[in-house]
């Protein structure tokens, strides 16, 4: 008999054997009547070869409208150590968050239906939560020892994805969105209620949390192949993500989250410095020296365009600026006090001025080509969102690079 009930109150379709499982990995699914079957059939094959204690494994059915439902409640009536929760609404997190919160095993993992990392994987990632050695565990494609096939697309979105949490949210940790993790039941308890993401984000947020609380996040280099039939849509989930970021930030600047609470009670360093208020006094003197240094770009600009076109203009005027903006970012936004390490930082910082030359380059060439370069107050303009750009491309970069030791 298939029964449904609201997201907030899941019912269980079979219950685990009568002990609780040391182990429980979930598997969250929509419409997944083909992959189901073989997915947990393959897991729980490899699970009872390979894993010393009791498991469980969870089937997280996300409001599925195909035979999904049908699939998963064989294969719970097929094996005891198979459960279905049945949600009637979608969301990754969402069902994470009701499997994780009610589950009595002693570590919670999830990971794709696809399976897409090698299960060789699975026992690393567990062991140190069993042993108390670390609070979180996540797979990495991005490490080094990784093996990894997937198309250039998913590579630089991926990359790009980490560098911007790297800039913006001072991660540590090396791949955000790996299908792939496992936490301590403890300590999943005291920061679900805190993650408000109920989609792709979830995975970030409960790992910057994490990382905040002061809790160790042991990472597992993976072998992970590309699914090919993957439905995600890169585009939505990458605009939901850049959202959440935002959202995480402005609640990580004004500190409104219980982070010295959290590590307080659950992180294995004392608080030394208010994170949080870190990382936003860096942001609001960042933004102060880039408006300081974006209008002495546009004042040197204006000045040499009297005597020199447009390109040798552009150059000179953003040089400049580039080492004083360097310079300032250096001691004031960074607090990087003395001469050791200048020259390094200010060579880094050129690499990046590069950067943006690049990027105002070839907007003027672009603006060039279409013909629109008669007016200087079109080029000014072109300039400005040329520089919001290159601005944001250096926060991060000095941020996750440049002055990455002084954090």
């Amino acid at each position: 008999m298939s029964v449904t009930t609201p997201a907030s109150q899941p019912v269980r379709a079979r219950h685990a054997p009568d002990r609780a499982p040391v182990l429980d990995v979930v598997i969250p699914v929509y419409n997944e009547e083909n992959d189901l079957d073989p997915c947990v059939r393959r897991l729980h094959r490899h699970l009872t070869d390979t894993f010393p204690y009791d498991f469980r494994i969870t089937i997280a059915d996300n409001a599925s409208v195909d035979a999904t439902p049908g699939v998963a409640a064989r294969l719970a009536a097929e094996f005891l150590a198979v459960e279905v929760v049945r949600l009637e609404e979608k969301g990754r997190g969402r069902a994470l968050r009701a499997v994780w919160s009610r589950s009595e095993a002693a570590v919670l993992a999830y990971m794709d239906v696809d399976l897409s990392t090698d299960l060789a994987a699975v026992l690393p990632l567990v062991a140190p939560l069993l042993s108390g050695h670390s609070d979180v565990a996540i797979g990495t494609r991005l490490a080094r020892g990784s093996r990894v096939v997937r198309g250039p697309k998913r590579e630089v979105i991926s990359r790009g994805y980490n560098l911007i949490l790297r800039g913006t949210l001072g991660v540590r940790f090396s791949d955000a969105q790996c299908g792939f993790k496992a936490i301590r039941a403890d300590v999943a308890q005291r920061l679900l209620p805190l993650v408000e993401d109920t989609a792709w984000f979830f995975d970030t947020e409960l790992l910057v949390l994490a990382q905040q609380a002061g809790l160790r996040i042991h990472e597992v280099p993976v072998d992970w192949v590309d699914d090919p039939d993957s439905r995600v849509d890169v585009v939505r989930t990458a605009l939901d993500d850049l959202r959440g970021i935002w959202r995480l930030g402005r609640a990580l600047a004004s500190g409104r989250l219980p982070l010295r609470q959290l590590r307080h009670d659950l992180g294995r360093n004392p608080l030394v410095r208010d994170v949080p208020a870190k990382l936003g006094g860096q942001l609001v003197r960042f933004a102060a020296i880039g408006v300081a240094s974006t209008l002495a770009y546009l004042l040197l600009y204006a000045l040499l365009r009297q005597g020199l076109s447009a390109q040798p203009a552009n150059l000179l005027a953003l040089l400049v600026t580039a080492v004083a903006n360097t310079a300032l970012n250096r001691r004031v936004t960074f607090g990087v006090r003395g001469g050791r390490g200048v020259v390094s930082h200010q060579a880094q910082g050129l690499v990046i001025f590069a950067l943006g030359l690049g990027l105002t380059s070839g907007a003027l060439a672009v603006l060039g080509a279409l013909g629109g370069t008669d007016s200087h107050l079109v080029e000014l303009t072109v300039l400005v969102g040329a520089n919001l750009a290159a601005t944001l491309l250096r926060f991060l970069l000095f941020r996750s690079w440049v002055f990455r030791s002084a954090r």
